[in-house]
């Protein structure tokens, strides 16, 4: 694992406009560290690593023509399950939704990826984001990094533990009462 997962959003969307490191490299590298770290944390639920290879590639080639880029031009991130996202399965931790993908993003999505985000997966929560730890039947439980015995908390907890332990470096979450 490089150390690219400690930096922050804001210092690798610099270095792919600077071309320091293209997004297909940066997303790679969290792709490793997914791989390499979520089994115990289980913090990642679903990935789209066809789709994500795709907008990078796309991201690449876009800043390779000098094109004007939005702020997240390249940045790869993950998103909270509750948000839909298109050709994406998003479940809300709903057992009932298990195959749910929806046709269309989520406004906040949308506008993620206007500003050029590269969203590759989803992140665990509870039963329709609501309660203070990261459980649902569909998923089981997300873990604390520095304490598998214990939960992040909730309902961002799968976000949270994505970015503190370097999955992704940008999070889409929510808070109605104390999740993030």
């Amino acid at each position: 694992m490089s150390d690219l997962g400690t930096r922050s959003a804001r210092e690798l969307a610099a270095m792919i406009r600077r071309k320091q490191i293209s997004s297909r490299e940066l997303l790679d590298d969290f792709l490793d560290t997914v791989a390499e770290t979520n089994e115990p944390l289980n913090a990642v639920v679903t990935l789209d690593e066809e789709g994500a290879r795709k907008a990078a590639a796309r991201a690449d080639e876009a800043i390779a023509r000098g094109e004007a880029l939005g702020p997240l031009h390249g940045l790869p991130m993950t998103i909270k399950d509750t948000f839909e996202t298109a050709g994406v399965r998003t479940t809300a931790g709903n057992p009932v939704w298990k195959d749910h993908v929806p046709a269309r993003d989520a406004e906040t999505v949308a506008r993620l990826k206007r500003a050029g985000a590269v969203v590759f997966g989803k992140t665990n929560l509870p039963f329709m984001a609501a309660d203070v730890q990261s459980y649902n039947d569909l998923f089981g439980c997300t873990n604390n990094p520095h304490d598998l015995s214990r939960t992040p908390g909730g309902s961002s907890g799968g976000a949270a533990v994505a970015v503190a332990t370097g999955m992704t470096s940008l999070e889409l979450g929510s808070d109605i009462g104390g999740s993030i």
